[in-house]
């Protein structure tokens, strides 16, 4: 079947899609995992590996033969300068292997992230990690906790909704970019519990209803985030700038800023928690 952009009148189909292209991911990345993989540096400082590369590659030919319309942009392509034209509002995220560094140290935390754009706004989006056989997927119809078998194939789903919390009692945090303004939130939030985890897997764990709060001080880019905040809004959570709106996508031609990269964010549960 083949999704072009003028079908959206529901997104199931590229959810679909979304799931088939992560778990056939899941195969080069994991086999590179257990034999241990090999690091190069790009030209932003950020770690690269073989995983990433034939991951990306295998998302985006599942990708392209599915829906040939939707502009792609993939963060290895990027870093190589292939950005497409995304002026229609419409496009499509993917980091092959976000969480890198924990992929390299030898975590399992790492994930592999697709999600659909419309307008500024992710609507559609898949988090699978391999490592843990485990996946996430969230869309207008909701949010859902998937798991997966050895085969690369899900043997169960449930629905997932976040907490509703007026204050923060859990929060989750990055194991390799915490800064002095992460750890003053963090302090200062109320939490009665702090959480190390790496990659969007954050995202999730606030999804399925294990975690409050998740503060973001200093650089992402919108493929890091894109997928996890797509299942958390699914959920029934949201991800906001410090002035309180919504992160958007598709965020290009800033002159203080790269394309695609991100502000500063909360990513939060229900229930109109305010975090200090």
């Amino acid at each position: 079947m083949t999704i072009l952009k003028q079908t959206f009148s529901s997104v199931k189909p590229i959810a679909a899609v979304f799931e088939r292209a992560a778990l056939a991911a899941g195969h080069p990345i994991l086999a590179i995992h257990r034999a241990g993989p090999h690091a190069r540096y790009k030209a932003d400082a950020s770690p690269v590996t073989e995983a990433d590369e034939q991951a990306e590659a295998i998302i985006l030919s599942e990708l392209e033969r599915a829906c040939p319309d939707i502009p792609i942009v993939a963060e290895e392509r990027a870093a190589a300068g292939h950005i497409p034209d995304i002026a229609d509002g419409i496009f499509i995220l993917v980091d092959p292997l976000d969480g890198t560094k924990e992929f390299i140290n030898g975590h399992d935390d790492f994930t592999v992230n697709i999600a659909l754009i419309e307008n500024g706004v992710p609507i559609s989006g898949f988090v699978y990690a391999p490592a843990l056989g485990i996946a996430y997927a969230g869309g207008p119809e909701g949010a859902e906790k998937l798991w997966v078998d050895d085969s690369f194939r899900v043997s169960r789903r449930a629905p997932i909704r976040t907490r509703m919390a007026a204050a923060p009692d859990i929060a989750v945090a990055s194991r390799s970019h915490r800064c002095s303004a992460t750890e003053a939130f963090l302090n200062d939030c109320g939490a009665r519990e702090i959480r190390t985890v790496g990659s969007s897997l954050k995202f999730c764990l606030i999804a399925e209803g294990v975690a409050d709060i998740y503060p973001r001080f200093g650089r992402t880019m919108e493929w890091d985030t894109a997928a996890g905040d797509a299942v958390l809004r699914a959920a029934g959570g949201i991800t906001v700038d410090l002035a309180g709106e919504p992160l958007r996508y598709g965020k290009t031609g800033r002159p203080d800023r790269a394309d695609f990269a991100n502000p500063d964010f909360l990513a939060r549960c229900a229930g109109g928690l305010i975090a200090t």
